[in-house]
This record gives structure tokens, sequence and C-alpha cells, in this order.
């Protein structure tokens, strides 16, 4: 036995026009003249403005007239004023749907060529980061907070630099287009940084002095830095973020804290010290999760958070991308509705390196 998927809001829209005006005619010729019910055939092209283009309502609209003149007729109403006060009812509806209907023609148009504007933003800010980085298979997954966007306030970049695979995820106070603009901020920065700086310390200096310029107030922007190289360790630096997961070979998890919190980018004017990198063994078959506090903040119905760490098998998958995908849907699934926050994650995966022992590929456990 299949399944019937129900219809869609907009297929009952397509059809209510027809619909009421039959039903209005059917009611107008058992009640007779005397219950007035033919002005309601104007609903037939008012029901009709609501959804397609101008064209339709018009051929509802002449439809309707033409009903209007056939009942009015049978009626006898077009003896008295009654049936030319119905004539000019349906047509008045008629002229306001499909003036309502070109205006909405406009909007879509225009919301279009916004959406298709946000998209090349998206390429330019969040551009996809590369599938493979030396040793490492990248996956990354992005959410945003406000409806129908497509980027916001939280950031990613995977760097292949000379002096290691260098990565960076943030979180941007604040939404909007203001988030965004903070973040185009961190981001060039880092790219460029990320070549030029022969150490973490050296390139954190740089986004704090780069994000300092650009924001005002009390602005801040937390972010983990990391590098990544080919001796089995990753190197971090901290400001202010959520610690990153590690998923060991034999399914453990840690979440490896710094030594010392310092403040987010942006703060360092308040004279409190920046943050020590610290070492964190990362060696193949391990992954390793860079995440906002979008994802562990995501409260269920009962306002319980999210438990990533709980969730580490569902990275199992041979594929990095649909792994990061099945820990999304999860993720939405435990949320039960639109994300309070922006929520981004990075799934970094050690599969060795051509010229180690460990061979080209490791798999995950």
């Amino acid at each position: 036995m299949t399944d019937r998927k129900p219809p869609s809001s907009g297929a009952v829209l397509s059809c209510t026009p027809v619909v009421v005006m039959a039903v209005v005619a059917v009611m107008d010729v058992v009640a007779g003249p005397g219950i007035g019910f033919l002005p309601l055939v104007s609903l037939g092209p008012a029901f009709a403005g609501l959804v397609g283009g101008w064209r339709r309502t018009a051929v509802f609209g002449l439809a309707a007239l033409v009903l209007c003149v056939a009942l009015g007729v049978y009626d006898g109403l077009f003896e008295e004023r009654r049936g030319y006060t119905a004539l000019a009812s349906v047509a008045g509806v008629t002229g306001v749907g499909v003036a309502a209907a070109v205006m909405r023609s406009r909007r879509e148009a225009e919301l279009a060529s916004v959406r298709s504007i946000a998209e090349v933003a998206q390429r330019v800010l969040l551009r996809p980061v590369p599938r493979t980085a030396g040793p490492l298979q990248a996956a990354v997954s992005y959410t945003s907070a406000v409806a129908e966007a497509r980027i916001g306030g939280d950031l990613y970049e995977v760097v292949a630099s000379p002096h290691g695979i260098r990565v960076i995820v943030g979180d941007v106070q604040g939404k909007g287009l203001a988030a965004v603009e903070t973040a185009a901020v961190v981001l060039g920065a880092f790219r460029e940084a990320a070549h030029d700086e022969p150490d973490l310390l050296g390139l954190g200096d740089r986004l704090e002095r780069s994000v300092a310029r650009e924001l005002e107030g009390e602005k801040f922007v937390t972010a983990i830095l990391g590098q990544i190289g080919t001796d089995g360790e990753a190197v971090f630096l901290n400001y202010g973020h959520p610690a990153p997961m590690v998923v060991r070979r034999n399914g453990t998890v840690d979440f490896p804290q710094p030594p010392s919190f310092a403040l987010p980018l942006g703060l360092g004017a308040h004279g409190n010290e920046g943050p020590e990198p610290y070492r964190v063994d990362f060696a193949p078959g391990e992954q390793l999760l860079l995440y906002t506090d979008g994802v562990t903040e995501a409260r269920d119905d009962e306002g319980h958070f999210y438990p990533v760490g709980e969730r580490a098998h569902l990275l199992k998958d041979p594929d990095a991308h649909r792994a990061l995908e099945a820990l999304r849907a999860d993720l939405a699934q435990h949320s039960g509705g639109p994300p309070h926050d922006d929520a981004a994650m990075l799934l970094l995966r050690y599969h060795g390196h051509e010229g180690h022992g460990e061979g080209k590929s490791v798999p995950i456990a």
C-alpha cells in the first residue's frame, strides 16, 4: 500500500477560486434571488489573486463576470439595480486582484535578485572549504538563525599554509548584516595572515589588531584557531570559544581545554593577557570537530542543551560530508524548529599522509 502525500497549500489555493464560484452558483440557484448570494461570485478572482500571476487572476475575473451575468439573467436581477451592483463588485475585486498580483510578481522578482546576491556573497565570505588539505579531510555545515538567510555571524576557514594546515571557527556577537560585516573582516585578516605569520601566536595578534580597528564599544568575536601538521598534534589558540571535540579511534571523546581562558577578539584592549597555545594529540584515524555555541546551546522542548559529545557515533560514516550532515540533522531534530542562533560546524579527519608510516588512508572507527 503506497503512502499518499497530503496536498500542498499552493495546490489547495489554486483550486479554491473554482470551488468558491461553484458553491456560490449552486447556493444562488437553490436559494433563489431573494437571498442575495450573487455578489459573492467576486470571491473567485479574490482567491485567484493570492497565487499565480495577473493573467490567471484576470481569467478568473472574466469567468466570474460571465457567471454573474448568467445568474443575474436567471434570477431576473438586471431588471433592477442588484444585478449591475453585483457586476460592479466582481469587476472591482478583479481589478484589485490583478493589481495585487502584478505587485507580488515584482516583489518576488526583487527577492529572487536579492537571494542571488546573497548566494554570491556567501561564496565570497564563506567559500567552500577544500575537501582535502594535506593529511586532512574537511567538511563544513552552516545554519543561519535568520529566516531565508544563508550567511550570518558565524565563520570558518581552512587554509593550507607553508606552516601547516590552519583553521578558524568563530562567532561574531550579534546577528544580521553588522555581524556579517565583522565576519568578513575576520576572515579577510585570517586568510592573509595564515600564509604570512610563521607561528600561531603571530596569527592571533594579527586578528586581534584587525578586529580592534573595526569593532566599536563592547562588540567582540569568540574564535578558536588551530594549526595541524604531520607530527600527530594540533595546536590551538582559544579566544573565549567552545572547546574542540576530538573523537579518538576507539570512539572516546575529549574536549581539551586551554591552560587559561582569554578574552574574545576585540576585547584585548581591556588589558587581559592573550591566549596561550596548547597542544592536543591528533593522530591518523581520529576526528576533530570545531563548532560554535549555536550547536551546544540548542535546546529541546524540555530546555535540555544539545549533547554533542553523546552524538559522536553519528560521525562514523566513511564520507565526512554525510557524517556531518547526519549530525546536523540530529541537531535540527533536537531543537525541533528553526535555530535561535547561527550554528557552524567544521569536521576535520586525519587520514594520514603520504610518505609517513600511516599510509594514505586510515579508516574511521
